[in-house]
């Protein structure tokens, strides 16, 4: 399917000049949005609505402060990641909204009712809190999450390519998430401390804040993310695995619970059972996972690299861009190189842009080489071809200097004969007496000349 990419031509309509369908007005572009933003923006109003009511206005002004802090260090870890393959901005704000709002209302409802569902039925509240947050919250708000990974995999499925992409939005939404509950925690908090008076680092609000965003701001993401690795491994499956594309993201999510359940357990498990999860599961779990997505950046910079020859061959691409675009030092220098000479922030915002398009063709091409590539390989290909060839004029002289100051240094082996003037080699027995005879080198016993 993806062996001869077709060689470049002038380029006409990419959606191939046929009419488009009249859409009813639920297939509307507009009318999607438009109930989507409503959605969250009831939901925001709604989860505001009802934080406020348990931590007062001090604590929720608090807890708001409080809770920020973390929340620009995780979004741009994530935004790192992306970094090959830069997924658009609306992706990252819907996700983060979701989780901020519709997953966290959804959590503090069906939380609330099922524990005081258990709690009459057992006439045990204590009991019903511990099952509460050890059964009830994790599968509640890990399902709450994990519906912003479906949806951004259904229906923005161009922009969900892998591990990373699932990683990525995953992260987004449980940062979202914990953000919201971080807010409530800390509002109440600071609230009990209002009531008896501590102040300090002996406070409740100090503890809290501790526990909760010095030493785990990565607790949710951590856990999300184990849904956002199923979903992007069924990204990668192909069209007819049905079975896989569907156990794959459920293990992740079963996954995502299970560790959630610990985590949320370990206070039951004796005074030092917080740290001992801490160290012996969750700090260790957070390495592997961060080595893994790291692994996965660097596997799709060599998909890059491996990929984009055939597009060089073919003409789309210049011989240097596949090296140069699989290097994340030679794209930003190539984005610097366009801002300071060729027109600002729109030239390196269409270096960007450039760099984008051909890291989807890339992996666009290697699905539809191993036979992972859907009914639209054909037309997606001519239209991230059409994307790079509008950008070309100005894209190729920022790779070709990005080429050239990356460009690993080349050994050049020295004639095996003296040579004037030159440093490391004797000047010339006529030259100015005042100026000092340089100090013959050895030079290698290599002869260009013998083959």
């Amino acid at each position: 399917m993806a062996t001869c990419p077709p060689y470049p031509t002038h380029p006409g309509d990419p959606t191939g000049g046929g009419a488009l369908r009249h859409a009813h007005w639920w297939q509307r572009k507009w009318v999607r949005y438009g109930a989507l933003i409503t959605l969250l923006a009831l939901s925001g109003l709604v989860i505001l609505a009802l934080v406020r009511q348990q931590t007062g206005t001090e604590g929720f002004l608090v807890g708001l402060g409080l809770a920020v802090l973390p929340v620009p260090l995780l979004l741009a870890a994530f935004r790192w990641l992306d970094r090959v393959e830069p997924g658009p901005w609306r992706n990252l704000v819907f996700a983060f909204a979701w989780g901020a709002c519709a997953a966290a209302l959804i959590a503090i409802v069906a939380n609330s009712f099922a524990t005081k569902w258990i709690a009459t039925a057992t006439a045990d509240p204590s009991s019903a809190d511990t099952l509460g947050a050890t059964v009830i919250a994790p599968v509640v708000e890990e399902s709450a999450k994990a519906a912003a990974v479906l949806l951004v995999f259904l229906f923005r499925r161009r922009d969900f390519t892998g591990i990373v992409d699932g990683v990525v939005i995953a992260g987004v939404t449980a940062t979202g998430f914990a953000f919201t509950e971080n807010i409530l925690y800390l509002g109440t908090a600071f609230g009990t401390d209002q009531l008896t008076g501590d102040r300090g680092i002996a406070s409740v609000t100090a503890a809290t804040f501790f526990v909760r965003v010095v030493m785990s701001p990565f607790a949710h993401p951590l856990f999300t993310v184990l849904t956002g690795i199923g979903f992007g491994v069924s990204a990668l499956s192909a069209e007819h695995q049905h079975v896989r594309r569907v156990l794959v993201p459920l293990s992740g999510l079963l996954l995502a619970m299970g560790m959630h359940a610990m985590w949320n357990g370990s206070s039951t498990f004796g005074e030092y059972g917080f740290f001992a999860v801490y160290a012996m599961f969750m700090v260790p779990a957070f390495a592997l996972l961060t080595w893994l997505v790291v692994w996965t950046r660097q596997r799709e910079l060599k998909t890059v690299r491996e990929e984009l020859p055939a597009y060089a061959v073919a003409g789309w691409l210049t011989p240097t861009e596949p090296y140069v675009l699989g290097s994340m030092r030679a794209r930003r220098v190539a984005r610097e190189y366009a801002r300071r000479q060729l027109g600002g922030r729109p030239a390196g915002r269409a270096v960007a842009q450039y760099e984008s398009y051909a890291t989807s063709l890339a992996f666009l091409r290697r699905r539809g080489r191993l036979g992972k590539a859907g009914p639209d390989f054909v037309v997606r290909e001519r239209e991230l071809l059409h994307e790079l060839w509008w950008r070309r004029e100005i894209a190729r002289p920022a790779l070709d200097h990005a080429a050239r100051m990356t460009a690993p240094p080349v050994p050049v082996a020295a004639p095996p004969w003296p040579v004037y003037g030159v440093y490391g080699y004797p000047t010339h027995p006529t030259a100015h007496p005042t100026h000092p005879v340089q100090p013959t080198v050895p030079y290698p016993a290599y002869n260009p000349y013998r083959t």
